[in-house]
């Protein structure tokens, strides 16, 4: 009896698990990586209200990060920069400049400014700016070298396994305190030895089981 379907009809059931494997793992790597926050949250640089530049704050002028950012260190948020900062300069340098008329404005009604949160996380982690100063790390190892910023972005992607990455060999990022804000800081030859000795002296050991975060 003459077969109804040619021979080569035999390697479709191959051709067809091998074509579903094949999609499974293209849609996979394109969520994996698409849907990550390397891709969707890093380069972030939302339009603000004032066209404040850190560039020129911080980095021309030298303007501490904890002059504006003045709870930081005591404090687990770091808070907006109230108007009243603002105006303990802009009072007298260029007080009637356009670009500056919505913190005018801000200080005349009482009403705060709207800024745009750059670094947002999720309402479900838990992260102390107060606990990491304290330890060394420095604001430039998360939010990058603002000082060289016109417009403030997410330069890294602060998901879970990047915080994990830190906290499971923490001693590259640690510096001396009064170097937390230095933009321009890079470690030193004795690195390791700096590293082990602060974390000697100041108790450091970063959790990494999943209630060191999520509270």
């Amino acid at each position: 009896m003459a077969q109804i379907f040619p021979e080569w009809t035999n390697k479709i059931p191959s051709y067809a698990l091998l074509a579903i494997i094949l999609i499974i793992a293209t849609m996979t790597g394109f969520f994996w990586y698409y849907g990550s926050p390397k891709y969707t949250d890093v380069g972030y640089r939302p339009i603000q209200p004032v066209p404040y530049s850190h560039k020129l704050h911080a980095g021309d002028l030298g303007i501490d990060c904890r002059y504006c950012h003045i709870s930081v260190e005591v404090s687990p948020v770091a808070n907006v920069p109230p108007t009243q900062i603002c105006m303990n300069c802009h009072k007298i340098i260029l007080p009637q400049s356009e670009k500056l008329l919505p913190v005018r404005e801000s200080w005349a009604t009482g009403l705060p400014m709207k800024w745009v949160r750059v670094h947002n996380l999720p309402d479900y982690v838990y992260f102390d700016h107060s606990m990491h100063l304290y330890a060394g790390v420095g604001c430039a190892s998360c939010h990058g070298n603002v000082a060289e910023m016109e417009v403030v972005m997410q330069v890294e992607p602060l998901s879970m396994s990047w915080c994990l990455k830190c906290h499971r060999n923490p001693d590259q990022y640690l510096r001396p305190a009064n170097q937390v804000t230095n933009m321009k800081w890079v470690p030193s030859p004795d690195q390791m030895e700096f590293a082990n000795r602060v974390r000697a002296e100041k108790g450091i050991n970063p959790p990494v089981d999943c209630s060191g975060c999520h509270r």
